[in-house]
């Protein structure tokens, strides 16, 4: 996405005209504090403009000026915080298999890696484990290994297991902890590293210079060391293999899209690659295939499934003429379409660019968790030192022992990654599934807004009604015609795009008038349109539109009444400065909206409608829906100064429309809702995108919304109080009462199985059915 904008990037810069988003694949960020790090180090680089990293999606989103910094130095602004990023062909916004794959390919390359490194410390530690600690279970056992394996010797064995543990597989503590450390911002890595160095050069110490030890201190924990990079091994394996599991939603819209197409060359159809199609292409589809491109029907007919789109797996009659998208299912008959869309430009690559929009952004829940993890990493540095001084000041003896234990453990259970990964997780795994029920989160900010909404304001053309009005009456004043009246105002209204005008003229066309050429055409957005047909002067549009030409409406005034009591909106016709007509046209009520309005009365909203039409008109309307409230003859331009009303009276609004002059009242609602059937700019005014065109749309909306964002705090809880809890716990304030310490191998299972929890728990949301 691109925003024309002037700014400067410097003070010796020309202004530039454009700001650019990028989208960077971040590869070896493993807790909040890595994707902390890496946002900071791109928001403080000159010519970023904002910069927000994702720690489970492993993206960063960077809008920047390319006046002022080249696309290549923000890879290596990332590289010289410590990270890498994968080198491939696309970098935008677009999802594209090249780019999703080449994803695919590092994060498996790094599950290989970590299971490599992870069977390579189970393979060392476990003899260090069985004869050191499970010796010791067995007393017969141990008393055989002692004859067998003298202390000494023992150590110099679990040395040797336990080094290439240690700078082996745990070299990558070292190497990014280091990195780390250099730039200012420690981390998850940091802490291991200084965990296990210290229980590990203790070990060191006791084995080859004892005698520096005070007495009684002269104990190794090699076992320790190993076992601690082992389990995080374990943790972040596991974690890995979650994570994939997350971006599933991203996968399955990619795979919607078929890699061939049968496209006419030559006069005869053959089999493609999609990415050949070019925009003109005449494409056939057959019974149980997926749609490849976008396109219209040029011949043949058949029923599409187009659950991807809207969520309702009732299939679509589909003939000549009619659009089909690609990524649906056909499913009885065969038909030809001629593409319109393809590559990024298809509805499914703007859907998945959308989810992974939402994805990649933070819901307000988030911001508490990220000033915490700014400042965890440190602060725990500072708690487990304070332990050691502690436990070596007033521990029992062996106190350099207790100290280092209780030390050790704090380091190692102080992890913030669980902190880093409840609300990425749970986001990408909500807003995926509300895309397969056709619904499209553009923001992840919204997910949150919209289960504090309190009010839901409706659009009625459109969205309330099928947004194809058709003419139901005619009354004319004495001395005009009917047909005559409708033939000049069919003509007046024929270059409109408003709907009603639609109505009028193919109301004219068929009854047979040829609709003639209207010259001097002017519209006002709200009132009506007029123009010259045929040497008369016509006037169309609302009675406020009459008034404004001096023209008085009241000979009208019972037949406008009655027409507004029946729901219809009544128009008026003024031909050579005389009222001719009025005119009533009827947009009927979509099927599923009594329903809809039923399930947010159900969910405690409060159902707002505006409307342009008459007071009549649109109170008849509400009472028929059971709508709350109604805000009538509303002028486009004032659509939003409503929204505002109402967020006066009230705490939180959603406001759903369809068309362009809804374009501000979406931008001003606290939640601005499209109807996925309207038009471009109304979808990108707005948060959320509802593309069956129905508003149960937004009842599913909702439910997965409040289901996500309960998780999202589920896992926030979790992650900080676990961290609450068990750091005291780590350090010892307990042993006065249990008289033990928690060993640091709980310490590293108990950090593993946080994250995996934290991870476990957002999954829960792809088995959720939303309400509808």
């Amino acid at each position: 996405m691109r925003e024309s904008v002037a700014t400067e990037a410097d003070d010796h810069a020309t202004p530039t005209t454009e700001i650019t988003t990028a989208i960077l694949s971040v590869q070896g960020m493993t807790c909040a504090a890595c994707s902390g790090r890496v946002e900071r180090a791109l928001r403080r680089t000159l010519g970023v403009e904002e910069a927000t990293v994702n720690l489970a999606t492993e993206r960063a989103s960077v809008r920047f000026w390319p006046d002022a910094i080249a696309r290549a130095d923000l890879d290596q602004v990332v590289r010289d915080a410590g990270y890498e990023v994968i080198d491939i062909a696309e970098k935008s916004e677009a999802a594209t298999p090249d780019r999703n794959d080449a994803e695919k390919e590092a994060r498996e390359c790094e599950r290989k890696a970590l299971r490599r490194r992870l069977w390579l410390a189970a393979g060392f530690t476990l003899p260090i484990v069985l004869l050191d600690m499970g010796a010791m279970l067995v007393p017969p056992v141990h008393e055989a290994l002692m004859a067998l394996l003298p202390i000494q010797t023992g150590r110099y064995v679990f040395f040797a297991l336990a080094s290439v543990v240690q700078f082996g597989p745990g070299l990558r503590f070292y190497r990014t902890g280091w990195a780390a450390v250099r730039h200012g911002a420690p981390d998850m890595n940091t802490l291991v590293a200084l965990g296990t160095s210290a229980a590990y050069g203790y070990s060191v110490v006791a084995t080859f210079v004892p005698s520096i030890l005070p007495p009684g201190a002269n104990h190794v924990y090699y076992e320790a060391s190993a076992t601690v990079i082992t389990l995080i091994l374990l943790g972040k394996y596991l974690e890995a293999l979650a994570k994939g599991r997350t971006s599933e939603a991203i996968r399955s819209l990619l795979r919607l899209q078929p890699d061939t197409a049968r496209v006419e060359r030559g006069g005869r159809f053959v089999e493609r690659p999609t990415a050949e199609v070019v925009v003109g292409d005449r494409v056939q589809v057959r019974p149980g295939e997926r749609v490849p491109v976008d396109g219209t029907v040029v011949e043949g007919r058949s029923f599409v499934d187009e659950a991807m789109l809207t969520g309702e797996p009732v299939p679509v009659e589909k003939s000549e003429g009619d659009e089909v998208v690609g990524g649906t299912v056909n499913q009885a008959g065969s038909f030809t379409l001629r593409a319109t869309q393809v590559g990024a430009d298809t509805v499914l690559q703007q859907i998945i660019r959308l989810v992974e929009a939402a994805q990649g952004s933070k819901p307000a829940v988030q911001a508490l968790a990220d000033r915490v993890v700014a400042v965890f990493v440190p602060v725990v540095l500072v708690i487990a030192a304070a332990t050691f001084a502690v436990w070596l000041s007033v521990g029992p003896d062996p106190a350099l022992t207790y100290a280092l234990v209780a030390a050790v453990s704090v380091l190692i259970i102080a992890c913030p990654c669980a902190m880093g990964l409840a609300t990425p997780t749970a986001v990408m795994v909500g807003t995926g599934k509300a895309a397969q029920h056709g619904v499209l989160f553009r923001r992840g900010e919204a997910l949150q807004t919209l289960t504090e909404v309190e009010v839901v304001a409706l659009d009625k053309t459109g969205t309330l009604t099928e947004g194809r009005p058709t003419l139901t009456d005619v009354a004319v004043a004495p001395g005009f015609e009917e047909d005559e009246v409708l033939r000049l105002v069919a003509a007046a209204e024929a270059r409109s795009e408003h709907p009603i005008a639609e109505a009028l003229v193919r109301a004219a066309e068929e009854r047979g008038f040829a609709v003639p050429t209207v010259a001097g055409f002017t519209a006002e957005p709200g009132f009506g349109v007029s123009g010259t047909v045929g040497g008369r002067a016509v006037i169309v549009g609302a009675d406020r539109f009459m008034a404004q030409q001096d023209l008085d409406v009241g000979v009208f005034e019972v037949d406008a009444a009655r027409l507004a009591d029946e729901g219809k909106s009544p128009l008026y016709a003024a031909i050579d400065g005389q009222l001719a007509a009025v005119l009533a046209v009827a947009d009927p009520i979509k099927d599923k909206t009594p329903e809809a309005i039923r399930a947010l009365h159900s969910l405690g909203l409060r159902v707002a409608m505006v409307t342009g039409d008459n007071e009549g008109t649109a109170r008849a309307v509400a009472t028929h829906l059971g709508i709350d409230d109604v805000r009538a003859e509303v002028l486009p331009a004032d659509k939003a100064d409503v929204v505002r009303a109402l967020q006066d009276e009230h705490r939180r609004v959603a406001f759903v429309g369809d068309g362009i002059n809804d374009a501000p009242a979406l931008a001003q609602a606290d939640v601005g809702v499209a109807i996925g059937t309207g038009t471009d700019i109304a979808i990108e005014a707005a948060d959320v995108v509802l593309m069956g065109g129905d508003l149960n749309g937004l009842v599913r909306a909702r439910s997965l919304a409040r289901a996500t964002l309960r998780t999202i705090r589920q896992n926030l809880f979790w992650a900080f109080a676990y961290n609450v809890i068990l750091i005291p716990v780590a350090a010892g304030v307990f042993y006065p009462l249990t008289g033990t310490l928690l060993s640091p191998v709980f310490a590293a299972a108990a950090m593993g199985l946080s994250s995996v929890f934290v991870l476990g728990n957002a999954l829960r949301l792809r088995r959720c059915s939303p309400a509808s």
